[in-house]
């Protein structure tokens, strides 16, 4: 079985080429895709549009832009791995979690311990809450190779 899995979520650390590497390990049949990773990039995708007065009408432009990418590979997905990190707050990243939900795709959520409790509600619908991109590996593992 082949499997598209969407990884959303913080940008900060390696956690996606973690998952990728240990799913090419496990022998499995997955497609990897994300948003835009570079954070500059991201933050300038709707400058194509025009110079704005305001940072906000910048970043609506560019929420926009990016929200064609993710809209469209979350909706092309089997699965999405939604990672919070703890530095920064990925409001991105709920957003995700709960356009997956809306969609009726299963989801994941990977973080930490110390902020499950304001991620209380993302949790709720998610399938499972891993710590450890291991985890989201072996999730991947069972559901391919069960």
């Amino acid at each position: 079985m082949s499997f598209s899995v969407y990884l959303s979520g913080e940008i900060h650390t390696d956690w996606r080429a973690e998952i990728e590497r240990g799913a090419k390990a496990a022998g499995l049949d997955v497609v990897f895709t994300s948003p835009v990773t570079d954070h500059p990039a991201s933050d300038a995708a709707g400058d194509v549009l025009g110079a704005t007065e305001s940072g906000f009408w910048r970043d609506h432009q560019s929420a926009k832009v990016n929200a064609i990418r993710t809209r469209t590979l979350i909706a092309q997905s089997d699965m999405v791995v939604v990672r919070f990190g703890d530095k920064y707050k990925q409001w991105n990243a709920a957003f995700d979690a709960g356009y997956a939900a809306a969609l009726g795709k299963p989801y994941v959520t990977l973080h930490d311990e110390n902020i499950v409790h304001p991620l209380k509600e993302v949790d709720a619908e998610a399938q499972a809450w891993c710590t450890t991109t291991d985890q989201v590996v072996e999730i991947l593992r069972y559901v391919l190779k069960a």
